[in-house]
């Protein structure tokens, strides 16, 4: 069915069958420059659902950016059903000083609703919501780890909500993480709306990881499949992803040096050695084991660590051996694109 309306947004009209880059006007910086907050639009000539996708709400994870420029010249957005909004950079002030924060210090991710009197975060976060969210059926939040970790290709969500589980399943991670709403971030804000919305996690902030955005394209392209927003694309085999009940930070036991001898997204087993603390004058080392059978879907690349420091992030698998057969599943999917495009 052909779409009958063009898309409206910050002023702009889009028409069917075409795209365009809105600059939606935030706070002027105080040296009088303009700031704007730029969305991309491909409003398909026929009719489907209308997904936002957004990265760099934390102004230094910049995995979900490259992910975006990447989605935004795909061909087959040409024939898409419905409207795809893309948000490369929503925290544009703290993206430009290649810090997490806004420059009042606020984490844009505490801060939604937000409000238009509020602080700056607050203002950011409502103008997200009433001219993103608002016009959008569902969304996808991109992340990374941050303060020196990194994270295994995983989704996170609130998967009470079956459309939620089914898109977090379809999208195609090793890993797919319930995970509780927390206040004011942008996940509840969508949800509160009764939109499902999932959170990537991937990467290191600052860092670009191929693995991750490759990742995280392949998984967006599955999930606008899977809302028939695209065409089926080359039969690849479905991954099944490993949906734990259970995973937690294994933190330092005393502060000093750190060497891991575990790899991220490895499966091991409850006691296995994931590294050593060592006191920089010899004195003291002691082991680091694991609490319980799991995959490492996190882990501190800072070899310094202070006494409490979360150093290894375990997912705990429900069966060993279907867990072990996911990964795999998922290194082999690694090795071409979703054109069939040897890496």
């Amino acid at each position: 069915m052909k779409q009958k309306l063009a898309f409206e947004l910050g002023g702009t009209t889009i028409p069917p069958g075409s795209r365009a880059t809105v600059a939606l006007p935030m706070a002027r910086l105080y040296s009088h420059n303009e700031i704007t907050l730029p969305v991309h639009v491909i409003h398909g000539r026929s009719v489907g659902p209308t997904m936002f996708v957004c990265a760099a709400v934390h102004g230094d994870e910049i995995n979900g950016v490259e992910i975006i420029r990447r989605l935004l010249n795909i061909k087959a957005l040409n024939s898409l059903k419905g409207t795809l909004v893309a948000v490369p950079v929503v925290n544009t002030f703290g993206f430009i000083q290649r810090a997490r924060y806004l420059p009042d210090r606020r984490d844009l991710n505490r801060s939604f609703p937000g409000t238009p009197k509020g602080s700056q975060a607050g203002r950011l976060a409502h103008l997200f919501m009433t001219e993103i969210a608002n016009r959008c059926d569902f969304g996808i939040d991109l992340h990374t780890g941050s303060n020196f970790r990194s994270n295994l290709p995983q989704i996170r969500a609130c998967l009470d909500d079956p459309q939620t589980l089914e898109l977090a399943c379809a999208f195609g991670t090793p890993v797919v993480v319930p995970s509780e709403l927390r206040e004011g971030s942008l996940r509840e804000a969508v949800a509160a709306m009764g939109k499902p919305v999932l959170v990537f996690e991937g990467g290191e902030a600052l860092y670009f990881n191929e693995d991750v955005i490759r990742t995280g394209l392949q998984g967006i392209l599955n999930v606008m499949r899977y809302k028939q927003m695209l065409a089926a694309g080359r039969k690849r085999k479905k991954i099944e992803p490993i949906i734990t009940d259970r995973t937690s930070w294994v933190r330092a036991s005393m502060s000093g040096t750190f060497t891991r001898k575990v790899k991220q997204g490895e499966l091991i087993k409850k006691g296995h050695l994931l590294g050593r603390l060592s006191d920089p004058l010899g004195d003291d080392t002691e082991e680091v084991r694991a609490p319980y059978t799991g995959v490492v879907i996190g882990q501190l690349n800072l070899p310094l660590a202070h006494e409490g420091d979360a150093l290894i992030h375990l997912a705990k698998v429900p069966d060993a051996d279907e867990a072990e057969g996911a990964l795999d599943e998922y290194t082999s999917s690694l090795t071409e694109d979703d054109f069939g495009l040897e890496r």
